[in-house]
Parts: C-alpha cells; sequence; structure tokens
C-alpha cells in the first residue's frame, strides 16, 4: 500500500515531517491492522502526543494478544515513552502468549533485571533452560544474573564455557567476553579483566563499522570546536539578556558532567529532596533542541550565527516542546520548585541549552579522569558515533577531552550559574557535599537526600548504572584506575591537563 509505505519512511526520516496525519488516515480506514497501530502510536510519541501514543498501543495489544513478538515489540515502546507498568505488563503478556519463546523470557527477565527483581528475573532463565539448556544467548543471561547476586565463581565457570563453545552470535561473543572482563575486575584479577575486556571491543569492532562511526563523531567535533571558538562573553550575555525562550514555572537545572563521572549518584541525592523533580536520562534535550536545531545532512555544521539569529518564536517553540517532552513521565501537574535534568552526553551541547535557557543552573559532576577512563571502558553500550569511542582507551580519553573542552571552553566564558561538584567529596562527606549543591538550587537540605539509597532499590533508573544506585555510598571506586596504571600509561600525558584543571593530582 503506498499510503503505509510513505508513512513508514517518513517514520524512519524521524522528525515532524506529516508521519503522524497519514497514520491517522490509515487506522480510521484500517483499524484492525495491529502493526498499523503500532507504528501510529511511535509517530503520536515523535510528535509529543503521549496520550495518542498510549492509546495506539494498547489498540495494538488489544488486536494482537498472542503475538510475542508484537507485545515484546509494543513494550519496548511503552518502556520508551516511560509507561514502565504498561511496559512490563506488555512483556509478561508475551511469555503468556508463547511460554517456549525464548525472546519473549529474556526480554521480560531483562526487565526485571533492570527494576532489580533478580528473583524474578532467574525465574525466566530457569524456565528458558529448562527447553534450552544449551541456549548461549539464555546463558549468557544466566551467567549476568549469577554476577548481579555475587555469584561470580558461578559466572565465572559459566563465561569460560561459552567463550570455549565459540559461539558464533555476534552479541554472545561480545557479551561473555565482556561479562568476565567485569567479573574478574571484581575478583581482582586486573591484567586479566583487561585481557577480556579488549577481546570484547575486538569482537565489536568486527560486527559493526565503527571507522565510520569514528568518522562522523570526530566530523561533528570539529564543527562544535569552531562554534565554540568563536563564542565569546558577550554572546552569552546578550542571550541572557534576550531572556528565555519561554517562561518557566519552575527553576531549571542541568546536571551533567562527562559520563560515569557520578551524575547518577548525584541526581538520585538531589532527587530525593521533595522541591526537586529529577529526570534520569531524558531523552528531551536530544529531540527537541539538538535534533531540532542541528541541520541535516550531518556533514553541515551547526553555527554561532544560526544560533544568534533564532527568533523569539522560534525559541520560544522549542522550549516549550523541550519541557513537554521532559514533563513527558509526570502524572498532572508537578509542585517541584526545580526541574532537574541529569544527562551527560548532553554536556557536550552545553551551549545549545544556554541559548534557549540563559538562566539554566549548571551542574557539573568531576571525577578523577583516569577513574573515569576506566569505568567507560568497562561499560556495555549499545554502539553509537560516541559511544564508539569507548571502543578503545585512545579513543575515550579523546571523547573525555573533547567534552570537557567544551565545559572548560565554557566555564571560561562564564556569564551563567554553574557549580562544580566532585564524586570523591560526595562519597567521603555526601551531606556536606550534597547540601553545597542543594542550596545551589536554592533549596535547603532534606533528610530524605541521606538516605536516598532506601527509595532507589524501588525505583526504576534509566541510566546504564542503575543497578549501582540502590547501594550505600563507598569510595571502592575512588582511585579504581591504579590497578589499570599500565594500560593507561600510553593516555596519561593527554588526561594530565585535565587532571590539573580540576584538582587532581596528575
Amino acid at each position: 500500500m503506498a499510503r503505509w509505505q510513505k508513512a513508514q519512511q517518513q517514520l524512519l526520516g524521524g522528525g515532524r515531517n506529516g508521519a503522524l496525519a497519514n497514520y491517522r488516515d490509515l487506522v480510521t480506514r484500517f483499524p484492525g491492522v495491529a502493526q498499523l497501530w503500532l507504528e501510529f502510536g511511535i509517530a503520536a510519541a515523535g510528535e509529543l502526543q503521549f496520550v495518542a501514543a498510549k492509546e495506539g498501543f494498547e489498540k495494538a495489544v488489544e488486536l494482537a494478544p498472542n503475538d510475542a513478538s508484537m507485545l515484546v515489540l509494543i513494550g519496548q515502546q511503552f518502556h520508551r515513552i516511560r509507561r514502565l507498568d504498561d511496559a512490563r505488563a506488555c512483556f509478561e503478556r508475551a511469555v503468556a502468549a508463547a511460554p517456549a519463546s525464548v525472546h519473549a523470557r529474556l526480554s521480560l527477565a531483562a526487565w526485571f533485571e533492570r527494576e532489580r527483581r533478580l528473583d524474578d528475573a532467574w525465574a525466566c532463565v530457569e524456565a528458558c533452560l529448562a527447553q534450552n539448556p544449551k541456549n548461549p544467548q539464555v546463558l549468557c543471561v544466566m551467567a549476568l544474573l549469577l554476577q548481579r547476586k555475587g555469584r561470580n565463581s558461578e559466572a565465572e565457570t559459566v563465561l569460560r564455557d561459552l567463550i570455549r563453545s565459540d559461539s558464533q552470535d555476534a552479541n554472545v561473543r561480545f557479551t561473555s567476553r565482556h561479562l568476565l572482563g567485569v567479573v574478574l575486575d571484581e575478583a581482582g584479577q586486573y591484567a586479566e579483566a583487561m585481557r577480556w575486556l579488549c577481546e570484547a571491543k575486538a569482537e565489536a569492532r568486527r560486527t559493526t563499522n565503527t571507522t565510520l562511526m569514528e568518522r562522523n563523531y570526530d566530523r561533528a567535533d570539529r564543527y562544535r570546536r569552531e562554534l565554540l571558538a568563536a563564542l565569546k562573553p558577550e554572546t552569552i550575555r546578550a542571550w541572557r539578556q534576550q531572556g528565555p525562550g519561554t517562561p518557566c514555572p519552575h527553576r531549571l537545572a542541568f546536571l551533567g558532567g562527562h559520563p560515569r563521572s557520578g551524575t547518577t549518584l548525584l541526581e538520585q541525592i538531589l532527587g530525593a529532596h521533595p522541591g526537586i523533580r529529577a529526570f534520569d536520562e531524558s531523552e528531551a534535550f536530544v529531540s527537541e533542541i539538538w535534533d531540532q536545531l542541528a541541520p541535516m545532512p550531518a556533514t553541515r555544521a551547526l553555527t554561532l550565527n544560526a544560533l544568534n539569529t533564532l527568533t523569539a518564536q522560534r525559541r520560544e517553540e522549542l522550549a516549550k516542546n523541550y519541557l513537554r517532552n521532559l514533563l513527558r513521565e509526570v502524572e498532572g501537574e508537578t509542585c517541584a520548585e526545580v526541574l532537574l535534568d541529569k544527562n551527560p552526553s548532553p554536556t557536550a551541547s552545553l551551549h545549545l541549552f544556554l541559548r534557549l535557557f540563559p538562566d539554566l543552573k549548571v551542574v557539573i559532576a568531576l571525577r578523577d579522569p583516569r577513574d573515569v577512563l576506566i569505568s567507560c571502558f568497562f561499560q556495555n553500550l549499545m554502539l553509537t558515533p560516541t559511544n564508539a569511542n569507548f571502543l578503545s582507551l585512545e579513543r575515550t580519553a579523546k571523547h573525555y577531552a573533547d567534552l570537557m573542552d567544551v565545559w572548560l571552553r565554557l566555564r571560561e566564558l562564564g556569564g551563567f550559574d554553574w557549580i562544580e561538584t566532585r564524586y570523591e567529596d560526595v562519597v567521603a562527606n555526601l551531606e556536606a557535599e550534597g547540601k553545597r549543591v542543594t542550596e545551589f538550587l536554592g533549596l535547603t537540605w532534606h533528610p530524605n537526600q541521606a538516605i536516598f539509597h532506601e527509595k532507589a532499590g524501588g525505583k526504576f533508573v534509566f541510566s546504564p548504572t542503575f543497578n549501582d544506585v540502590a547501594k550505600p555510598v563507598h569510595q571502592k571506586s575512588v582511585g579504581r584506575w591504579e590497578h589499570y596504571a599500565e594500560s593507561l600509561e600510553p593516555v596519561q600525558a593527554r588526561l594530565a591537563p585535565y587532571c590539573r584543571a580540576f584538582g587532581y593530582s596528575p
């Protein structure tokens, strides 16, 4: 059907280009097609019409109650729009519809693991193993759950057996090696942990065109550096004089820094305050500011002139859409005084944030750059042009320099409200450092913040570090890099200026 194909092309193209209007017509004409309702829901979410998106996904569930694959897809879409109960229900329906489906059961297991319901996740894996005792994907998840439960010697045995089996599944080859590196790191076998981690990264490079990803990333970084070089202190002051794109009834704050610098820990501490509504890894900035301002194709640069000449109407439109997207997971009106958007990646585009919200309160989390590098290198992330940098320590160091150069440049320019906070200070004295940042946001310290981890255990955390935030604060990750000093030696000189800039001994 030509109309459907056109709508799908519009949907794949992203942006707001008429896909939703076409899907409205299609579901009216063909109301019994579940796939149409699923795609309608995706298009509605892209247009920030989250109620319509939910209705579309619910209709798809109603029309395909026994299609396990469809139910898993719908669950993933509910997850994306942060309708968490609906997402879980879809994964559970998928298992009920097809109890023998490994895909359905592992999808539910992954969900339970994200909710830290490890016993429920384990039950899913056991059910899979009863029928598929040698399935490498199931064994990978089993090893992960063993590691999560602290049964590392058992996890190590499963993983070494998996690696010896030489599976042809690329994901299994990568995951088994990566997870073995994590397990060995926790066991204090650092040299072998690094070896397996490097093998895992090599597997990832064999299955993805990471060279192209790196090239695209480097091009974007070059354009960003050109724009930042053109910025002047008077530019930031002029933006502030123009005022925000749209009045906001709340104080807006951004919590950034490099990934693995303690942003999630700090977000949980701040978010435990009743006057702060914290948003964890929100897509709002990327969807409503970056994607709308970044020109297409990606080979062209966003210029300072383009930012300076944004009309008041355009700035208001972008700002309103950003707030609508940010608040999509809030039922009704929020009484919070402060909206806190925590997401490290937009730190690289903080200048765009300040263009639309010049009164933004900026909190930058810092951590010893060497600990940041090792922690990033240990992450198992979906490959993107940004995350592809974490496939080698050299590229990880480059990414650190690229992102933190943005912060250093903006810090130098000034003209906005900012504070830096060090991970090491947070874990050494949570209340003192947490109080300092809370007061920067215009609030007083609340007792709930000191016991944030008690509530975090029952919260769904979107950050890749979700497994860590329900634990009390500890200092065992401080100075972790020293175990890998030999591996870091080739990048130490590159990191030294940042160690000095942020108060760490090179």
